[in-house]
């Protein structure tokens, strides 16, 4: 069996015109991990 590979992002960037919400952002979650992402409504979560 084969091992499960973990979710993996690396230099994530989201822009809304102007306005940089992330920029170079790097993530990794293994399996059972655990993640939040937190913020204000509108900052960029989705």
């Amino acid at each position: 069996m084969s091992e499960i590979q973990p979710l993996a992002l690396s230099g994530l960037s989201k822009a809304f015109g102007g306005l940089h919400a992330v920029a170079g952002v790097d993530l990794s979650v293994r399996p059972g991990e655990r993640r939040a992402i937190i913020g204000p409504n509108g900052a960029g979560k989705t």
